[in-house]
């Protein structure tokens, strides 16, 4: 059923509904990045919401709307994570019962927090490999048990509550916007903040944030219709949607200036740079808006900018694999099948005549159980810059080293690291 678009006033009564339940986060001038990008660069922290997320905001406007005789039968929805968390919350806070379906792969942070918010009145369902799995199975439960199902974004009320993200960065701001960077996974977001901020500032510039394994609303986009992707990589779980709702597409084709389509990697770097430089704890789909910043540079140029940091649940577990994916994408990590030359001391030939000063072996390990000193192994170099790899892979092969690089098949890299 095709619902009606959102309006200014109901962003302005979504505030209202909210303005007990969530927190009016800060928006802070982050002078490491507005130096970086010759800009002024705000992050309104979304990260310091009470579920560590904005998704509070759309599952409590949603919940509270309905009439008491289907709050009394409960709520059910799916959810990689934060949207889970919001509607746990908001089940607790309101004392009715919820039923919540996440992926298999959604890490063990965010379901212990999906569970320590709702306490005793949710039940958390694993089911699936990605969020349109879980999806699938939660539209089935509601329609089987008579509970009303709360979408992540395609509704009015849950994009209404995200709007008032925009509502409350646009009254914090004392200069004009120009700029306004949002993460985009089905749209709700992006959505709810566009519809606000357009209607009082038009000439500000929206721009979405898709990781590349996902990008789901710039394909849709591109094409003129909605689009369901095949395969994606879940990685920034918090966007990782292989189709965007009928009701966020629709607005977010009006209200986006532009779609940046950012790789995993880059996303992993921001991560590191927002802890280390600001100690800023954003989790992947969080980081989206910073990391796109560095492909609008020369437009953002003295600018007042807006970045939306929509999340922190980070689980620390992820910050190894957050830093191997930051190290590869910014060309100082690679791996090689090296085959090493049947003679005595090809070794240690390798260490002292190949690495360079500053190279480091991270991994070695020969492929083989048998024949080890003759046999092909699997050499992981970290690199201290990008510029150390022309010389290295130079000197392999005037060394006679034969090697395959792992970082260009995609395949063999998946298998093997």
């Amino acid at each position: 059923m095709k619902q009606d678009r959102i309006k200014l006033e109901d962003i302005i009564v979504a505030s209202h509904v909210l303005k007990d339940v969530v927190h009016h986060t800060p928006l802070q001038k982050n002078f490491i990045l507005s130096e970086k990008y010759g800009c002024n660069v705000f992050l309104k922290r979304e990260d310091l919401q009470v579920v560590r997320s904005f998704k509070i905001r759309g599952a409590y406007n949603m919940i509270k709307s309905l009439p008491e005789e289907k709050l009394r039968k409960g709520v059910v929805c799916a959810s990689a994570g934060n949207h889970a968390q919001g509607v746990a919350y908001s089940c607790k806070a309101l004392e009715i019962p919820g039923k919540i379906f996440m992926p298999a792969t959604t890490p063990r942070q965010k379901i212990s927090q999906v569970k320590l918010f709702g306490g005793a009145f949710v039940e958390v369902i694993l089911t699936g490999d990605t969020f349109d799995d879980s999806l699938r199975e939660a539209v089935e439960c509601g329609e089987r048990e008579g509970m009303q199902f709360i979408h992540p974004f395609d509704d009015a009320k849950v994009a209404a509550g995200q709007g008032t993200v925009g509502l409350e960065l646009m009254n914090d701001m004392r200069k004009p916007v120009d700029y306004v960077f949002a993460g985009i996974g089905g749209g709700g977001l992006i959505s709810g903040i566009g519809t606000y901020v357009k209607s009082i500032s038009p000439s500000t510039r929206l721009i979405g944030v898709e990781a590349a394994g996902a990008p789901s609303m710039r394909e849709s986009i591109d094409k003129g219709e909605i689009v369901t992707l095949g395969e994606i990589d879940k990685f920034v779980d918090g966007t990782a949607v292989k189709r965007v709702g009928e009701l966020t597409f629709e607005i977010s084709r009006e209200v986006v200036d532009d779609i940046i389509v950012v790789h995993e990697g880059k996303v992993c770097t921001t991560i590191l740079e927002l802890y280390n430089e600001n100690a800023i704890v954003a989790e992947p789909a969080g980081a989206l808006p910073v990391a796109a910043l560095e492909f609008y540079r020369e437009q953002i140029a003295g600018k007042n900018v807006v970045c939306v940091i929509s999340g922190g649940n980070n689980d620390i577990d992820r910050m190894q694999e957050i830093k191997e994916r930051s190290l590869i994408y910014e060309g100082l990590k690679h791996y090689f099948i090296v085959n090493f030359p049947q003679r005595a001391g090809a070794l240690r030939e390798f260490l002292e005549y190949v690495l360079g000063p500053n190279d480091d072996i991270t991994r070695f390990e020969y492929t083989k159980k048998t024949s080890k000193e003759n046999g092909p192994a699997l050499v992981g170099i970290e690199l201290k810059q990008r510029d150390d790899y022309g010389p290295l892979v130079e000197r392999m092969q005037q060394k006679g080293f034969r090697y395959s690089e792992i970082n260009k098949d995609p395949h063999l890299f998946n298998l093997l690291i």
